[in-house]
């Protein structure tokens, strides 16, 4: 005969537990209350915070390409660092990590502009190495105050020369030591310099394949020039990182809680210190008045005082439905991989077009949970920005690219 099935009595378990535990609070109460915190935060550290990114992608190619290439990335949970996973700690954590990083050195091609003025390509000084003439190459576009050695930057521009691409970084005018020729600078809204030395590079490496990368202004300007381009834009593929499509909402929540005002002000110091650093060539243009723009606090009073006179726009809001790239993703002729976080404080998630990209026959949208804006730090080991979600996605992206003889063929 056959013994029975041993039963179990779960209620003289719990009962067991519960005096287990009792035991352990009357015997050293401190450690039993960080046992209990420690579970209940990791049950909501997997739950709330432990999430696989959404993928959104309408071109079936462009989709099955990305998952074969990207599958560990785009379907594995993204284990955000546990002890920052808010926005603003994401987006200081990475910024403080990647800014340990070595500064690169760079070879400098300045590009004459039509009115006069000068931007420049960096182009860093290993990436010609045993590389041959027309091996691919990527153009990486960064954001409002940066430059070639700007902490994502330094970061990206290794990985890309790892890939085996040729590697430069554009300089807007008045960054990264460049001083200004004309009373002009650079905005979200105008993307005639990306535009002019996107052809430089494509005149001048007619048989090399262009991947251009713009993060956050960076990737904005590059966004527009898509746009309008069409089917004319000589990039061959692109990604968008961190990117605000929205700048009514990307303002408004800039200036919604303490934090974010706190950010808010940072970037508008630092471009009045851009400002101030270019002062007598920009006092050409009598629009200005440095008194009121001095006296701005946070970016929608720097663009009220400084680039709506800039650029010959009468409101701000004028200037920000102009400047956003909601209702242009459509016009887009190229395959680009987008990539932001829910909780990035310069692009709210309820304003974030989901319905366009999702209509979009040439966009990828990755959106992750967590990241901040321009972060991505994840894992314990948060030292390695290479570990970076950002980086990690990068990577796969730009060596699944390179070795595609026709991309447009291909995935577009």
């Amino acid at each position: 005969m056959a013994n029975p099935v041993e039963t179990i009595d779960f209620s003289k378990i719990v009962n067991q537990t519960i005096s287990n535990a009792s035991l352990i609070y009357s015997t050293n109460p401190k450690i039993a209350s960080l046992c209990v915190f420690s579970l209940a935060f990791f049950v909501y550290y997997y739950k709330q915070v432990v999430k696989k990114p959404r993928f959104i992608c309408n071109n079936r190619k462009f989709k099955e390409f990305l998952l074969q290439n990207c599958r560990q990335i785009i379907e594995k949970p993204v284990w955000v660092t546990f002890w920052a996973y808010g926005t603003h700690a994401q987006t200081i954590l990475a910024n403080v990590i990647r800014s340990r990083l070595q500064k690169l050195h760079y070879r400098r091609e300045i590009i004459k502009m039509p009115d006069g003025g000068e931007t420049a390509l960096d182009w860093y000084e290993s990436s010609n190495q045993d590389k041959a003439e027309n091996s691919p190459i990527v153009i990486l576009m960064p954001g409002l105050t940066g430059d070639s050695n700007t902490e994502y930057i330094t970061s990206l521009v290794p990985i890309a020369e790892s890939c085996g691409l040729k590697t430069c970084v554009m300089i807007n005018r008045g960054r990264g030591g460049l001083q200004l020729k004309t009373p002009r600078l650079y905005c979200a809204s105008n993307c005639e310099d990306a535009e002019f030395v996107l052809n430089h590079l494509k005149n001048n490496h007619p048989d090399s394949k262009l991947i251009a990368v713009g993060i956050s202004l960076g990737g904005i300007v590059l966004g527009r020039y898509l746009a309008l381009s069409g089917d004319k834009a000589v990039v061959d593929a692109a990604m968008l990182i961190s990117v605000c499509y929205d700048f009514f909402a990307g303002c408004q929540s800039l200036e919604t809680n303490r934090l974010n005002l706190a950010l808010n002000k940072h970037l508008s110091r630092s471009l009045k210190t851009i400002l101030n650093d270019q002062r007598p060539v920009l006092e050409l243009n009598k629009k200005l008045d440095y008194e009121a723009i001095q006296r701005c606090k946070t970016l929608r009073e720097f663009d009220e005082e400084f680039t709506c006179k800039m650029w010959n726009y009468d409101t701000v809001e004028d200037y920000y439905r102009d400047a956003s790239l909601k209702d242009r993703l459509q016009l887009i002729k190229r395959p680009v991989l987008c990539l932001n976080a829910e909780d990035d404080m310069f692009q709210p998630i309820d304003s974030l077009p989901i319905e366009e990209f999702e209509k979009s026959p040439n966009l990828a949208l990755l959106l992750t949970s967590r990241g901040g804006h321009i972060g991505g730090a994840t894992g314990v080991c948060f030292l390695e920005p290479s570990n970076f979600f950002i980086e990690r996605l990068v990577k796969e992206y730009l060596n699944s690219l390179k070795d595609l003889e026709n991309i447009k063929e291909s995935i577009g």
